[in-house]
């Protein structure tokens, strides 16, 4: 309603005329009315107007939201310790057409439990969760439902993540900062059998790649543990669990995880008999004297 009372009409609203639709609509142009005057006054008429055409279908239409009637939806399960991430994650794919979210999860293996359950299209996983690894959770994953593509959600860009996560079977990795369109676009792309990996982490790899290709390979220590990855073996192999070693050390149990992992990844242990073997073999932890 303009200052002398006039009004616009809906464009998304049919316009007749002695019984017949006005608007003329092509691939370029469109005809439509614009009502002038007070609405239900006797000198109420229409003027029309030539409006581009890709103007009068973003104004009658609702951006992104086609999808074919039938058409089945791109089912997910989403595994973050963070209820505040999930939510947002959860929001973003709902409010997409081709999206539906069939299960969240706090940690690695509730979420394969949901995903043996739900046999969604896409597990979005998280790494630095508390409990098993999300590695592990996504090689079993990859080993049982074969209809499941892995895609990692996470704020790491260590290359030694991005490796093992694509050991493991992910045919996506993507940092939490990824913009929502951004986003939206490499899940589909994964779901239709591509490989996404954010930016950075492809242009690391591929600078990786290029040194390698030019220099010679000089082996890492990767036995070599820093003190408080000694502590933290010594903790857990003496039977502590994670929360107990935290509390202990002072730190957070997603700090003792963390050193967790790259302990276990260094010395390449992947269960707790293997550790406390290890922990023995290194003398950070004392052989039991029989009794």
């Amino acid at each position: 309603m303009n200052k002398k009372g006039s009004a616009l009409v809906d464009f998304r609203q049919p316009f007749l005329r002695r019984g017949r639709p006005v608007c003329r609509y092509n691939e370029n142009w469109c005809f439509v009315p614009v009502i002038a005057g007070p609405p239900g006054f006797h000198t109420h008429r229409a003027h029309y107007f030539w409006v581009r055409g890709d103007f009068f279908h973003m104004l009658t239409t609702k951006a992104a939201s086609f999808h074919p009637e039938g058409a089945a939806h791109i089912r997910c399960v989403i595994a973050d310790d963070h209820e505040m991430l999930r939510y947002g994650v959860r929001r973003l794919l709902e409010d997409a057409p081709d999206f539906a979210v069939v299960g969240e999860a706090g940690d690695a293996a509730e979420a394969l439990k949901l995903v043996l359950k739900h046999r969604p299209d896409l597990v979005l996983l998280d790494i630095s969760m508390p409990g098993m690894s999300s590695f592990e959770a996504g090689k079993l994953i990859e080993e049982h439902c074969n209809g499941t593509r892995i895609v990692y959600l996470t704020m790491h860009e260590d290359q030694e993540y991005v490796q093992q996560a694509l050991r493991s079977g992910a045919s996506g990795y993507l940092l939490k900062d990824t913009p929502g369109p951004l986003l939206l676009s490499a899940l589909r792309g994964v779901h239709r059998g591509e490989r996404s990996l954010s930016p950075q982490i492809q242009a690391r790899l591929n600078d990786d790649a290029n040194l390698r290709s030019q220099t010679v390979q000089v082996p890492l220590r990767r036995s070599t543990l820093t003190l408080r990855e000694r502590e933290v073996m010594k903790l857990l192999a003496e039977g502590n669990t994670v929360k107990k070693a935290a509390a202990v050390l002072g730190v957070s149990a997603k700090t003792v995880e963390a050193h967790k992992f790259n302990l276990m990844r260094k010395l390449d242990i992947h269960n707790k008999a293997q550790l406390v073997t290890v922990a023995i073999q290194k003398k950070i932890l004392a052989m039991p004297i029989p009794t």
